[in-house]
């Protein structure tokens, strides 16, 4: 409040003041105003033109039930761990390389609103953790939402009509065989290496009078002027482990009875690390297919009987029509 000027909340007052032809006592201000006090005001409760009486926030009533799906939506994504790669062999006999990625029971852990923190987002955790394995934190954040200790977390961004309360179980249902989805993950750590395996450069001549320079990166500037390495020259150091997302992978098969997703192709990390999928962004799924806000599940559905869902490779064989 010291750092705002007192004049420029009286003017965003007046102006909802204006805006706000006689309000009722049950009518109340939008979210974006109430969000725009709230940045520029210290204070916890919200004055209104009067300044005599404290206005709340109104309550967000968050339900868990089935809603379409516009273009414009944006649903969650889901945490999985990175089991391996095999190959399987679909109905024409071509063989597919896939990776397999197992959904550790993912609940939605905290519920994040235009009105408290600024967004729209879902934090999904996923696995189990002990407490004495947790810092106090940590624990005091789940026991504040009410949510069972999880080993990873995650946060993404949604839009309005995709919020799920706090407790909701996500499944490999959650996607389609068929769609494509972007896949993060932390890549491999290969530790410091040079020049030739972290860049691939090509290294001096084998022979013909080179000597001890064999695999080395060469010239990294030049004399007096300017006297420097310039930022960004491709150096030796450390390789691997970063952030990496692989965009457009195919998912060829779920298994709901596992909590198990095959998709097609490699995906960043060892195996046991976490990765993070959600909706492709450049090859959209079709939204009529796709379950929105996520797959609610009937009360008498059993997930062990389940049958896996392979993704439709429609009924032309592709060995005859290449011939």
């Amino acid at each position: 409040m010291a750092a705002v000027r007192r004049g420029l909340i009286s003017n965003i007052n007046r102006v909802l003041s204006i805006r706000s032809t006689t309000p009722s006592s049950s009518e109340s201000l939008p979210h974006c105003s109430f969000f725009l006090l709230r940045r520029f005001s210290s204070d916890a409760g919200l004055v209104d033109g009067s300044g005599s009486d404290i206005i709340e926030p109104p309550t967000r009533i968050i339900e868990a039930k089935p809603g379409e799906m516009s273009p414009r939506s944006k649903r969650t994504g889901i945490i999985a761990v990175k089991c391996g790669m095999t190959a399987l062999w679909d109905k024409w006999g071509a063989r597919v390389p896939v990776s397999v990625l197992w959904v550790d029971d993912n609940i939605v852990s905290q519920v994040k609103t235009i009105e408290k923190e600024g967004i729209f987002a879902l934090q999904i955790g996923c696995g189990h953790k002990k407490p004495k394995h947790l810092t106090k934190p940590e624990v005091g954040h789940f026991r504040a939402q009410g949510a069972p200790l999880k080993r990873k977390l995650r946060e993404f961004p949604v839009t309005e009509d995709a919020l799920l309360p706090v407790g909701t179980s996500l499944g490999v249902r959650h996607f389609v065989p068929g769609q494509y989805v972007d896949v993060t993950g932390i890549t491999r750590g290969k530790g410091f290496q040079g020049v030739m395996k972290r860049y691939d450069f090509l290294g001096g001549p084998a022979s013909h009078g080179c000597s001890k320079a064999h695999r080395k990166g060469g010239s990294t500037g030049q004399r007096d002027d300017p006297g420097k390495v310039f930022k960004g020259r491709k150096m030796p150091g450390r390789m691997g482990a970063d952030q990496r997302t692989v965009k457009n992978v195919w998912v060829y098969k779920i298994d709901p009875a596992r909590n198990l997703i095959w998709v097609r192709g490699q995906v960043p990390g060892a195996e046991g690390n976490f990765v993070f999928i959600r909706d492709a962004w450049y090859k959209k799924p079709d939204i009529s297919k796709l379950p929105f806000p996520t797959y609610l599940a009937p009360e008498d559905e059993d997930p062990s009987e389940l049958e896996p869902l392979v993704a439709d490779l429609g009924e032309v064989d592709p060995f005859m029509l290449a011939e």
